[in-house]
């Protein structure tokens, strides 16, 4: 593997490339990670696990500023590559123990496809459209485990929700509210993108499937708006989107719903923009002459004023309800997640949120504590005993704290 490393590590060799000299390297018995992505989630993935002394951790990224920023910042190895291109992700990935992925969902799939054919162990958070167990025989026939959809939610959303219906008996209703804002308001938009502006609009043009009395029921994205009180927050207002993706297979779980919170008003506005076409693909051919096609034109002008700018804080609010049975009693539980941008380390609660799920799961692969050949959502290790406690330890340790009531049911 051709890698960057910081201190003594290194010697030049032309083109701007880096190699390990002969010999030299990290101490025998370190795990390898590879981390693909230097991007906001991709660093915090890099801080967090170069944190462990006995994890060797190299991220790829075809971004050379990038790259040495994050060499310099945490001390990882890096590599230059273009991630895009199946056959170099495929040795890349050979020589690692395990994966993370913190790519653009739409070579997800792709890259999935190539970490399991290097018969090794994946963690991904690029929640990409295409049906991720479509490779689940590949990866048992690999002896890989790979557990997708692995940020916030969908992730630590998945998690909760199949803790719950595990725990138990039965679970008879899930319902999801995240949402990742600004810390203030600002007009005229109200919101920031805390992760690729392309994929927030495609949540709101895409159907949101939802469960009700054991099936599946399509509503149109932005629609069935209520609002919520947060005792820091104050209202927020959620609506319908398509965020259930794998748990509506995996669970047996009458009725599951999952909806997007942002600031009361946002999904009338952004309704509006998707009904006049703003947001639709397709050209169209103004009366100039000249052709433009509305969602890229909408982008251009609209996702500026959706960036963060330097030192603006984020937050991640997160909800998860559970009803069922449990002891004989009809009862419901409920986390809350309330996170924001740190300070510190100046990495946003989006990132932050996201990663350490996935580096939680990545340090479960490493040590076997859970390890099942095949492609898995989240929800599926989290109904294995300890699991779920060994998540929330960890990002507990990390300062994102989860608050778990219960209440009696009549």
């Amino acid at each position: 593997m051709e890698v960057k490393l910081p201190a003594n590590h290194f010697s030049l060799q032309g083109a701007n490339r880096i190699r390990l000299r002969s010999g030299q390297g990290y101490p025998a018995g370190m795990k390898r990670v590879l981390i693909l992505g230097g991007g906001m989630v991709g660093a915090a993935m890099a801080m967090d696990l170069a944190a462990e002394a006995d994890l060797e951790v190299t991220v790829a990224d075809r971004d050379a500023d990038r790259l040495q920023t994050l060499a310099a910042r945490f001390g990882v190895a890096t590599v230059q590559a273009d991630l895009g291109d199946p056959d170099r992700l495929r040795k890349l990935a050979g020589q690692a123990d395990v994966i993370l992925g913190a790519l653009s969902s739409v070579i997800g799939l792709q890259s999935l496809q190539a970490v399991l054919e290097a018969g090794r162990d994946y963690v991904d958070i690029s929640f990409m459209p295409e049906d991720p167990t479509t490779l689940h025989a590949l990866a048992q026939e690999r002896g890989a485990c790979a557990v997708v959809d692995c940020g916030v939610a969908p992730g630590l959303s998945n998690m909760l929700c199949g803790f719950a219906a595990a725990s138990m008996q039965p679970c008879e209703k899930l319902r999801i509210f995240v949402g990742g804002l600004p810390a203030e308001r600002s007009w005229p938009y109200e919101y920031r993108a805390g992760f690729a502006p392309s994929d927030v609009i495609e949540e709101y043009v895409r159907p949101a499937r939802q469960v009700e009395n054991g099936k599946v029921v399509v509503y149109p994205a932005l629609s069935g708006v209520e609002r919520l009180e947060f005792p820091d927050l104050g209202t927020l207002e959620a609506f319908h989107t398509d965020g259930l993706r794998s748990l509506i297979q995996s669970l047996e779980v009458p009725d599951m719903q999952e909806k997007t919170m942002r600031y009361p008003g946002h999904a009338a506005l952004m309704e509006s923009f998707r009904e006049t076409g703003l947001f639709s693909p397709k050209e169209i051919q103004l009366p100039s002459g000249d052709k433009v096609t509305p969602l890229e034109m909408t982008s251009t002008l609209m996702f500026p004023k959706w960036e963060f700018q330097p030192g603006e804080v984020d937050i991640t609010v997160l909800r998860v309800q559970a009803q069922g049975v449990s002891q004989g009693r009809q009862i419901q539980w409920q986390w809350d997640l309330h996170d924001r941008m740190d300070p510190t380390t100046g990495f946003r609660s989006m990132s932050r949120t996201t990663a350490f799920p996935a580096t939680a799961m990545a340090r479960l692969l490493l040590s076997k504590k859970w390890h099942r050949p095949g492609v898995h959502p989240p929800e599926i290790p989290a109904q294995e005993t300890g699991v779920m406690e060994e998540i929330l330890t960890a990002l507990k340790a990390r300062g994102i704290s989860i608050r778990k009531q219960e209440q009696t049911l009549e």
